[in-house]
């Protein structure tokens, strides 16, 4: 199976997605379409032994419409280039429309109103009135005639009855009985407002896009490497993986990479939405797009190209924006009906009024009013603007959502499972309490450290750690042994010691017994306990943690506050996972869990609602495939990116409380957004139909009725961009 993605131009509106998914669909070789109205995009996947790009690309250009592959080109680029130019041809259309629209307006309604009478008047309307509507109205025409070919209807068709009919009408009045009056400024001005509203819907729509503009932006254009001893230019894309690169203060990071040489400070806040800098020494990692913000380094490249963290990052976000929510597939089902249901019922208001006595102009007028007062484009942008802000929204914060499915998911989530290590804690031990028993704290420190040296415990590298930060030497070692699952033995000038847990101590017949309920009390507080001991006495202790994470409590109460029942799951000890739980406020945990056991958990809690299972990416796979969603915490590694339906660039557990709050202000755009697109139309149909008219006279222009529908679809989209202030 191959999946695919085609930059789609000529839709005009919502229906048009409808004939596309169909035509792909139509390939026996296809298992999925989805085609995105805003983005101008389809998402294809297919067996690629049936059938080939060039088949996809056919069947969309069999109904009229343009299909381009992105190729090497980024997509997303493709796409805002074409829609540059789509937006130039508008403003071009849209001008050249005015110097015909506004003599006809001035000349059929302005003069009249204060009693002006031109001669021939009725000739320079029909003048003025052609060329609107044959050149600039020849895409209503086009895209009519495409969706009648493809036995449907779409926005074109009803923009092209109804001012073909008032046009067509003027012409016969003029022709043949010019008493009953010419409605040219009808098809001239409604074409002209039609057009200026898909050129403000594009420019509103180009809005929506600005996150992942400024995030290829980020991408340098030039690196400075080190090759042959001599520093050289080159263009970011002829960076090879080991190339040395050099980096000066205020430059951009080119690739991601790792320190070799020299220590800085980088801005990663385009990345992972955190404004303080971050400290970089040698043999951390960096990653491209970056700001240096301080010193000089040198670092070797690892991922270049397509392969770097911000290409993953737009790709992502490309993707998101590109995949459908499940509420869409309602606004679609219904934008398939609508048009026909539209010219059904804007033909009963014709006839209806006409055999009410009320004649032919009047009948034909709320006809025309009944035709373009309805617009399905704004059910079609409902959902994909406020995804595309949305995603885009979260991207700026470090919060990378994978579409509109899993923002559609996160916003009724009931139950959240937190893995303990690298989630709630840190996923790094650290050492926590020196306790000196019979000499000072440093001489425990530094006596542990020499014999953990040589071991390979992952709670070694805590301790030597500590002694290093702390300045103290480190002895010699000799005789080293390591007792399994107990601890390490080592000779330091000629005397023998032990460090391990009480199992160690109690073969060694050392006396333990009135030390047992201070061990007792720091492992109560989650922390493992270590022995260091002679041949004769204990000498301390030393407590190692695994630190909870600052922000893991708050985010927990904030999650109470939202009436989410939090869960922890590990694979410590319940004294241990207590202890960690207690400080993260959290109540309900899982403990002495397997890895592979972590799913079934989640499975047990689906029974009781939608479950969200937030962890590291890597052991946690199959628990983060198995919840309703998967929030992964991995700071852009490439584990966590195709495990999680959302990536939490900074590691940090009150992101996960965001991407939640941003689910939830996303779904109540897009809940606006379908209300106001659809009592628009449930109120604006039967106005155009003239249901008041019997009682006060009132009939809705035409003109006004194409007013209205130009700003539907502008309004649904502002409503959209109205997200990027909300508070996360």
């Amino acid at each position: 199976m191959k999946k695919t993605e085609i930059t789609i131009t000529g839709m005009h509106c919502a229906s048009c997605t409808t004939i596309i998914t169909k035509a792909l669909k139509k390939i026996p070789a296809v298992v999925d379409a989805s085609v995105n109205f805003a983005t101008a995009r389809a998402q294809v996947m297919y067996d690629e032994q049936e059938a080939t790009e060039k088949e996809l690309i056919q069947a969309i250009q069999s109904k009229g419409y343009g299909a381009l592959l992105g190729g090497k080109q980024d997509s997303f680029a493709l796409q805002a280039k074409i829609q540059r130019r789509e937006i130039r041809r508008l403003k071009k259309l849209f001008y050249i429309s005015l110097i015909f629209a506004i003599p006809t307006f001035m000349i059929a309604m302005v003069f009249m109103w204060v009693g002006i009478n031109l001669v021939l008047s009725d000739y320079i309307l029909w003048a003025l009135a052609t060329p609107v509507q044959f050149y600039i109205g020849y895409d209503f025409y086009k895209g009519a005639w495409t969706a009648l070919k493809n036995k449907s209807a779409n926005m074109d068709t009803l923009i092209a009855l109804g001012t073909s009919a008032a046009y067509f009408f003027s012409v016969y009045a003029i022709l043949f009985d010019p008493s009953i009056g010419e409605y040219f400024e009808i098809s001239a001005i409604l074409i002209t407002l039609v057009v200026m509203g898909r050129l403000l819907e594009s420019l509103a729509k180009g809005k929506t896009s600005e996150a992942i503009k400024k995030l290829m932006q980020l991408s340098p254009k030039v690196a400075i490497v080190l090759r042959e001893g001599k520093e050289m230019r080159i263009s970011v894309d002829d960076v090879v993986v080991g190339d040395t690169i050099i980096v000066k203060p205020g430059e951009k990071i080119p690739v991601d990479g790792t320190v070799l040489q020299g220590s800085s400070s980088i801005d990663e806040s385009m990345i992972t939405g955190e404004s303080m800098p971050v400290a970089k020494q040698v043999g951390d990692t960096v990653v491209g797009g970056t700001i240096n913000k301080q010193g000089s380094f040198h670092f070797t490249a690892t991922k270049v190209g397509a392969n770097t963290t911000l290409s993953h990052i737009v790709k992502l976000i490309e993707e998101a924006q590109g995949n459908k929510a499940p509420i869409q597939r309602y606004a679609d089902s219904i934008s398939g009906y609508f048009v026909p249901i539209v010219v059904i019922i804007a033909i009963v208001t014709f006839i209806t009024w006409f055999a009410a006595g009320q004649g032919f102009s009047f009948a034909l007028i709320t006809a025309v009013a009944v035709l373009v007062i309805a617009c399905p484009c704004a059910l079609g942008l409902a959902t994909p603007t406020a995804i595309m802000v949305g995603t885009g929204k979260g991207a700026r914060k470090g919060i990378l959502i994978k579409g509109g499915e899993a923002l559609e998911t996160a916003h009724s989530i009931t139950h959240v499972i937190f893995d303990k290590t690298g989630t709630i804690t840190h996923g790094k031990p650290v050492v926590t309490d020196i306790v000196s028993l019979s000499s000072d704290e440093d001489t425990v420190l530094m006596l542990a450290a020499s014999i953990e040296k040589s071991s390979e415990h992952p709670l070694a590298e805590a301790i030597v750690t500590r002694a290093d930060r702390d300045a103290l030497p480190v002895s010699v070692v000799s005789h080293f042994h390591a007792e399994s699952g107990k601890g390490v033995i080592g000779i330091i000038k000629r005397k023998k010691y032990l460090f391990g847990n009480e199992a160690l101590i109690h073969d060694a017949n050392i006396a333990l017994e009135k030390h047992i309920a201070q061990i007792h009390t720091l492992e109560s507080e989650g922390k493992t306990v270590m022995i260091l001991a002679d041949e004769k006495n204990v000498l301390g202790l030393v407590a190692v943690a695994d630190t909870i994470r600052e922000s893991a409590a708050h985010a927990v109460r904030l999650l109470h506050k939202m009436h989410i029942t939090v869960y922890m799951i590990t694979g410590d000890n319940e004294r241990t996972a207590r202890a960690i739980a207690r400080q993260a406020g959290i109540t309900n945990i899982f403990a002495h869990v397997l890895p592979h056991e972590k799913a079934d958990y989640v499975k047990k809690l689906q029974r009781k609602g939608k479950v969200a299972m937030i962890g590291d990416g890597i052991n946690d796979a199959p628990a983060l495939a198995q919840a309703d969603l998967g929030i992964a915490m991995g700071s852009g590694t490439d584990v966590a990116m195709e495990t999680g339906d959302i990536v939490l660039m900074r590691n940090d557990p009150y992101d996960a409380v965001r991407s939640i709050r941003l689910s939830k202000q996303t779904m109540t755009k897009i809940k606006q957004n379908m209300f106001w697109a659809l009592i628009y139309n449930v109120l604006g149909i039967p106005l155009a139909a003239g249901v008041l008219y019997p009682f006060t006279g009132w009939l809705l222009s035409p003109i006004i009725a194409g007013a209205a529908m130009a700003l539907s679809s502008v309004s649904v989209v502002t409503n959209s961009l109205l997200l990027k202030r909300k508070k996360l």
